[in-house]
């Protein structure tokens, strides 16, 4: 049994689909989680990482584990508690989602020292583990959605500063690799796309998958940041928009570990824009 934590999450939803098809039994959990979740081989429970003592019958069982490592909530999560109680559930593996940040971005309290703490727990569990560190989502980009649908326009910063943004699903196979498989235990994987795209191609991606032309607008760094704030801490809008305004060389490098476990190159932002292209009609 393989227990997938955030499984209403990008990453988790497609990996909970991977592992289902290749005949894996799952435990898909989070807060959100519903009973229309449910499919052949996968059974929702619902469960807060925040809260130990829900996760506890989750865990009871299993034998691996998918780590989401909190998002914007990590800061919320007692990760040695809930490594005991992995451990405690029969679990012996554990692949936690971290973020690129933790090694590009080391100065800030959200996406370096923070990060850093929940790997080193990790690290430090007793369980045979595997760490997932992604750069840019391809996903993220849905914040698009309405203004595509209603207005054919995307409005975003830094409009020719390229990442190598990945497909969500990339990093769903590249989990499900690592829990099902051997030869992962110890690995630090940086998962990448296969070049660096600038938000203005994203955007020109996604008119050539609805056919229809889109309108871009340069927002200036302090309008993005307004946006931002809405959704994030001050500190993650900050250092979210260091790393789209003016990002490392370590950020713009095309990683070859997706390609490594997966044996193929990962998917291009227009692959990812064709096949979810739906969100944005």
């Amino acid at each position: 049994m393989i227990v997938v934590t955030g499984a209403t999450g990008n990453v988790g939803r497609s990996l909970v689909r991977a592992l289902a098809a290749a005949g894996e039994k799952v435990t898909a959990t989070s807060r959100n989680i519903t009973d229309a979740d449910a499919s052949e081989g996968v059974e929702p429970r619902k469960a807060d990482l925040a809260d130990v003592e829900s996760l506890r019958p989750v865990f009871d069982g299993a034998d691996a584990l998918f780590l989401q490592n909190g998002g914007a909530s990590a800061h919320t999560l007692n990760v040695g508690e809930i490594l005991d109680a992995a451990r405690a559930g029969g679990i012996e593996r554990v692949v936690l989602l971290s973020s690129l940040g933790v090694a590009t971005r080391p100065e800030s309290a959200s996406h370096g020292a923070l990060g850093l703490s929940i790997e080193e727990a990790v690290r430090a569990s007793g369980l045979d583990w595997t760490i997932l560190r992604p750069g840019n989502f391809n996903s993220n980009t849905y914040a698009w959605a309405a203004s595509v649908r209603t207005e054919r326009t995307v409005a975003a910063p830094f409009a020719d500063v390229a990442l190598p943004a990945i497909d969500p699903g990339d990093i769903a196979g590249v989990a499900a690799g690592a829990l099902r498989e051997d030869g992962h235990a110890g690995q630090i994987y940086e998962l990448t796309g296969p070049a660096p795209v600038t938000p203005r191609e994203q955007a020109e991606a996604i008119a050539a998958a609805l056919g229809e032309p889109i309108r871009f607008v340069e927002q200036t760094r302090d309008q993005a940041q307004a946006v931002m704030l809405n959704f994030m801490p001050a500190d993650v809008a900050e250092t979210t928009l260091a790393i789209l305004g003016t990002p490392t060389p370590a950020e713009q490098r095309v990683s070859p570990d997706v390609e490594k476990v997966l044996g193929r190159a990962p998917r291009t932002y227009a692959d990812w824009a064709l096949a979810n292209v739906a969100v944005f009609r």
